[in-house]
């Protein structure tokens, strides 16, 4: 079953159909806006309807061709709510930002495009006399005003030494690979089960449960991995009440204490929540390495992780 691929028609022009919708909301934004709320449950039926599509064919969203499944991942991404509010607040930033450049340098050009999107590099640009269009890395989608400033500059006037350091130190942070890692694996991911070879998420969630959360927490969906992945060992997808364990940790050689802090560190993001701060999305706050650093083995657990985890 794994080698069957299958690509779905005209998912490009969907893609691009969304993008242009949120350009459209760009230059009025406004977070509570009815336009928002309606693009939100567009996603919803898109993601809802290329899934019915699977079953039907009997695959997984993991089984599409490599296009059509990173545009689904990042029609599924933008189905939560935050990531989409994060998302087109950036387009307008970003937009506002090209504007400016642009009449700065006496241009003004008929056609302006901005989109961020599942892009293989960190950001392209294009300008002519009559056409600007810039597309940014979906990773930058939580970056700072500097940053975003940055890639713009970039991307309509050419690099910059300040401005490539700018873009590569933030696009080498957690925040950034974080991002890419969820893109990655919203489709990756075996179906949810979660007896693996060597562990069972089930059982390790009742015994972290019942340690670190009095038994209280509800328990999430529990998934493996399809793939290996090295960037990061787990993450936790609030928009499904997922957590996701890399296939890397199922494995006899890892020590049970270290998938049990892997899959603590991602409980704990349910348990904590977002923060909003200065208009960022914060997932790792003070409260949260508070709670993290009262794992039993944290001190083995981190030095056994980035012992074992390439750099």
């Amino acid at each position: 079953m794994d080698s069957k691929r299958i690509s779905l028609k005209n998912i490009k022009l969907q893609q691009d159909i969304i993008l242009q919708e949120i350009f459209n909301l760009a230059p009025n934004f406004n977070d509570n806006s009815q336009a928002i709320k309606q693009l939100h449950q567009s996603l919803i039926t898109k993601a809802t309807i290329i899934e019915k599509i699977c079953v039907e064919q009997q695959i997984t969203p993991a089984n599409l061709t490599e296009q059509s499944r990173k545009i689904y991942s990042w029609i599924k991404f933008l189905t939560d709510e935050d990531y989409l509010q994060l998302h087109v607040k950036n387009t307008s930033y970003l937009w506002e930002t090209a504007k400016n450049i642009l009449s700065r340098r006496g241009q003004q050009p008929l056609k302006l495009m901005i989109a961020i999107a599942n892009l293989a590099g960190l950001y392209k640009g294009k300008v002519s006399a009559s056409a600007a269009s810039i597309m940014i890395s979906e990773g930058f989608i939580n970056a700072p005003n500097m940053v975003l400033q940055a890639l713009v500059e970039s991307a309509l006037t050419g690099k910059s030494r300040t401005h490539t350091q700018t873009i590569r130190e933030f696009a080498s942070t957690e925040e950034y690979s974080n991002v890419l890692l969820e893109l990655d694996l919203i489709a990756d991911v075996l179906a949810e089960k979660p007896q693996g070879k060597f562990y069972n998420l089930d059982e390790l969630f009742d015994k972290v449960n019942h340690e670190y959360f009095f038994s209280s927490l509800a328990k999430p969906r529990l998934a493996w991995s399809r793939i290996n992945t090295y960037r990061k060992l787990g993450h936790y997808e609030s928009a499904r009440d997922r957590v996701v364990i890399s296939l890397t940790l199922d494995d006899g050689k890892v020590p049970e204490f270290v998938v049990e802090f892997v899959l603590y560190h991602e409980l704990l993001h349910k348990y904590h929540g977002t923060k909003w701060v200065q208009g960022r999305r914060m997932v790792h706050t003070k409260e949260f390495r508070d709670s993290e650093s009262k794992f039993k083995f944290y001190n083995e657990a981190s030095r056994w992780l980035k012992k074992s985890t390439p750099q």
